[in-house]
């Protein structure tokens, strides 16, 4: 996206002071853990710690049986199953705007770290690319802001190997009723409703919302119908991740489903897949809207 003039010109000052304070507080705080050390992860979905406990961002950790969970605050968690959903709120929200401004002044968030957790508070650091700068600029952040921008911008997430060895001891319950993604694949529930408009077989299983990466280069697309992973039925969102995250180490996962009346077969790798930023649909006409 493009900004007007005046505006690239604003977002340039208001930026050029948000770098200098990120240069200052990456000298304040470097990373934690050295960036090829960090393993790469895939955005799941949101579930809650423990019973009735805060909200936490479920991360895949590929060739591991582990969902990673970290915790976020509920605005953090709102935009996170928005943009799973391909969804954008319409004026934007705090995440989408600063990846509008970046995007606007040629900045790229290329990577988010997740690298230290200090007195049970996780640490974040975002890396950008800045044009005319041979080093990446690093700017500490909150975990929770820090993989909401990520989601929103396309950025890969890194997750340092001591805070996914305490990651692990987090008790959390996923939501059967929200969306989840795995493998670049998101699915949903199909009610009664979304079966009969879309003609599904009358069996379990998941409802494809969306693809990207080497599932949709199979062929794979929005309104297919996950049958079975791994040889099992995944009843619910959730269950489809678990299949997946089951998948033994080395394997690819194996995938049975149904799609414009026939039935495919699909086997992907369970490494994350290259991220997609959640792209902004802007109205055709504007009124006059707060």
């Amino acid at each position: 996206m493009r900004l007007p003039l005046f505006w690239r010109y604003l977002a340039s000052l208001c930026l050029g002071g948000l770098l200098l304070l990120g240069a200052h507080a990456a000298g304040a705080r470097e990373l934690a853990a050295e960036p090829e050390d960090m393993v790469e992860v895939e955005i799941a979905t949101v579930g809650m710690a423990g019973f009735g406990g805060p909200p936490v961002v479920l991360l895949r950790e590929p060739g591991s049986q582990d969902v990673i969970p970290i915790f976020i605050g509920p605005n953090e968690a709102g935009a996170i199953l928005r943009g799973l959903g391909g969804e954008r709120a319409p004026r934007p929200m705090t995440h989408e705007l600063l990846g509008d401004v970046l995007s606007g002044v040629e900045v790229t968030l290329e990577r988010i770290y997740v690298d230290a957790i200090v007195d049970n508070t996780f640490l974040g650091m975002l890396e950008l690319r800045v044009q005319g700068r041979e080093e990446p600029v690093l700017i500490d952040s909150r975990p929770s802001d820090a993989i909401a921008l990520a989601l929103y911008a396309g950025a890969s997430i890194h997750v340092a190997p001591q805070v996914l060895e305490a990651a692990r001891q987090i008790e959390y319950e996923g939501l059967d009723d929200q969306v989840v993604a795995a493998l670049g694949i998101t699915v949903t529930p199909a009610d009664d409703d979304l079966r009969e408009a879309l003609g599904l077989p009358d069996r379990e299983g998941v409802l494809v919302s969306d693809t990207h990466g080497p599932a949709a280069e199979a062929g794979m697309e929005p309104g297919a119908f996950i049958l079975e992973v791994n040889g099992e039925v995944p009843t619910t969102p959730m269950q489809f991740l678990e299949l997946v995250r089951d998948t033994p180490r080395g394997e690819d996962a194996r995938l049975r489903y149904w799609q414009a009346g026939e039935e495919h077969e699909l086997e992907l790798s369970t490494d994350v897949p290259t991220p997609r930023a959640v792209p902004r649909e802007r109205p055709e006409e504007l009124g006059i809207q707060a």
